[in-house]
């Protein structure tokens, strides 16, 4: 059984790359070639998954880009032509799933049993019973809300506890009590570098998922300086609109490589 965190370490080595390439499609955004087309979210995300897909250490299609216009048949499709074509590379189903009870164990099922993901991102903030049912997937990736990217992520994630910020605290409840199966890992934006440090220190080489680099403005640079594991890897750091809307023409799969490829010589590489 690979693990996800064996499959990103992998990708991590053959990529050479630490870029996570969002697959957050927005209809009207295509380019006009694909925009009639019955499969066309699906034909956009293949042809970017074609052009970087030997670049990057995972790809992340966000949920709710296809729910909203009932393109989930195009985000199975996308998510089966990753593993078919490309299984080297993990794909995180970006969905944001809490809930309690035998909901949550549906959600688990949704994101590992219908879609297939490699991994899924997880609202830790009902608390340790809400987890399990995903850390249950031992050979799956769980990745909890711990410091997010928006600006109002400060309203909550930074009230202090005790002395230190909430999400210190989810950072320690994450790598102390909830990862039996050592399958966790957080998501924490690039928009403050000094966050990712404080975390990367209370969870030693836990993964870290870092949004907030390209269209968020977040420091590429010193993302990377302080949030390096020990092996000198330890971030998937997420581009969406930056790569993916890089072109409006017919080049756009070309123009997304490139803003790859820029990031890694800007330092996204381990």
């Amino acid at each position: 059984m690979t693990t996800f965190n064996q499959k990103l370490q992998a990708a991590w080595a053959k990529s050479r790359s630490l870029v996570c390439v969002g697959l957050d499609p927005e209809k009207k955004r295509l380019p006009e070639r694909l925009f009639n087309r019955p499969d066309a979210i699906f034909a956009f995300n293949k042809a970017i998954i074609d052009a970087t897909h030997d670049i990057v250490c995972a790809f992340k299609p966000q949920f709710a880009h296809y729910a909203a216009i009932a393109a989930e048949d195009q985000l199975a499709a996308t998510i089966d032509y990753i593993h078919d074509r490309y299984p080297q590379v993990p794909v995180i189903l970006d969905a944001k799933r809490g809930d309690v009870g035998s909901t949550a164990d549906f959600y688990a099922v949704e994101a590992f049993e219908r879609y297939g993901a490699d991994a899924v991102t997880v609202n830790p903030y009902l608390g340790g019973d809400s987890i399990a049912p995903f850390t249950k997937y031992a050979d799956k990736g769980v990745i909890l809300l711990c410091r997010t990217s928006n600006p109002g992520g400060a309203d909550l994630q930074e009230q202090m506890i005790d002395g230190e910020p909430l999400y210190l605290r989810v950072a320690k409840l994450a790598a102390q009590q909830w990862n039996g199966n050592k399958n966790i890992s957080l998501v924490v934006g690039a928009t403050v570098p000094q966050v990712i440090a404080d975390v990367r220190r209370v969870v030693g080489d836990m993964p870290l998922l870092v949004p907030g680099v390209g269209a968020q403005g977040g420091d590429l640079r010193a993302t990377v300086a302080v949030g390096r594991d020990s092996q000198g890897a330890g971030l998937m750091i997420n581009a969406s609109r930056s790569v993916i809307y890089a072109s409006s023409g017919n080049d756009f799969a070309h123009a997304a490589r490139g803003v790859v490829e820029q990031m890694i010589e800007d330092g996204a590489r381990p």
